[in-house]
């Protein structure tokens, strides 16, 4: 006959805090996965800002399309999700070139206002172009390699293998991005437009081609963040609109401008945005009477967006913002 024996108060207070930690540790988890894409999505926006002091409101439009990029290559070719991150890539850089010589370059001669509501009419006009041809239904990719996969790190943290991947390749196109940048002639001229572009023109730098190329490479950037973002995220026309919300914050957070603060900052913005699921587990685990019933992961963007606000008050430069 089995005869379980009632656990002492000490061993139930034991087994909720490992219980609470191991839910504290799966959320970090996520969330720094999670921040590795939304950095990416951020570092395309702060590339833009860094060299040229303007605010792309269709930020989020382009990762739309490069979302759309590696769906359709996947289902339309029959390959892995995997194969739409060069096409998503492709499709970004071109369609930021394209977007600055037909359309940016010349809000550039106006005020500030006219480049407002030009990259917000780009917004709109993007957004309803995609709803015009995919229409409004969501689409997601259901197979492929690591789609529907996970593996089990220490005591029941499970990852999917797709954020997984999404994580490393994020930490690749930042590590690319920075040699770019920081180890070759045209990052060098890139940097000098974005520190001063009259003095840099008088060098005999070509601003307006790079100017040109902050462009395509923000396009390229956010694209493939939305290629890898497809293979765990599904993509109708609207779903721009959040993740410009927080490339925003994310900005902001990192500094205009700062490569390795977008980095950071999208780590940070993950686990923000992760404190739902670690409150809900305290909620769970302690059984407090006033928590009872406060679920508060409908609001897990708030947090971020609070964070938003209280950086731009108190810092506005953010946290590694380099440009005055």
């Amino acid at each position: 006959m089995l005869v379980c024996l009632p656990l002492n108060s000490a061993s139930k207070a034991d087994i909720i805090m490992d219980e609470l930690l191991l839910q504290i540790v799966r959320a970090v988890v996520s969330g720094l996965m999670m921040g590795l894409v939304f950095g990416l999505v951020a570092l395309g926006l702060t590339i833009i800002f860094g060299v040229m002091d303007i605010v792309n409101f269709a930020h989020g439009e382009f990762l739309m399309i490069g979302m759309y990029a590696g769906l359709l290559t996947a289902t339309g070719f029959k390959v892995d999700p995997l194969v739409g991150l060069p096409v998503g890539a492709v499709f970004g850089f071109l369609l930021g070139v394209m977007c600055y010589y037909g359309l940016v370059r010349f809000l550039l001669r106006g005020p500030v206002v006219a480049q407002l509501f030009g990259t917000f009419g780009l917004m709109l006009f993007l957004r309803n172009l995609a709803l015009l041809i995919m229409g409004a239904d969501p689409r997601s990719v259901h197979q492929g390699i690591l789609v529907g996969k996970s593996f089990v790190l220490g005591p029941d943290i499970i990852i999917e293998m797709t954020k997984l991947a999404a994580g490393i390749l994020s930490v690749v196109a930042f590590i690319s991005m920075w040699w770019l940048l920081n180890r070759t002639r045209v990052g060098m001229a890139l940097t000098a437009t974005a520190l001063d572009a009259q003095a840099a023109r008088y060098m005999g730098i070509p601003t307006e081609k790079m100017n040109a190329l902050a462009w395509g490479l923000g396009g390229a950037t956010v694209a493939m963040a939305g290629a890898l973002l497809v293979n765990f995220w599904p993509v109708e026309p609207n779903v721009g609109l959040l993740f410009t919300m927080i490339a925003f914050a994310t900005v902001a957070l990192g500094g205009f401008g700062s490569i390795s603060g977008a980095a950071v900052a999208g780590l940070i913005v993950g686990v923000l945005i992760n404190i739902a699921p670690i409150w809900d587990a305290i909620n769970l685990f302690t059984g407090i009477e006033g928590l009872k019933g406060l679920q508060i992961h409908q609001f897990k963007y708030s947090f971020v967006y609070l964070t938003y606000f209280l950086i731009m008050v108190f810092r506005p430069r953010g946290l590694f913002g380099w440009k005055h």
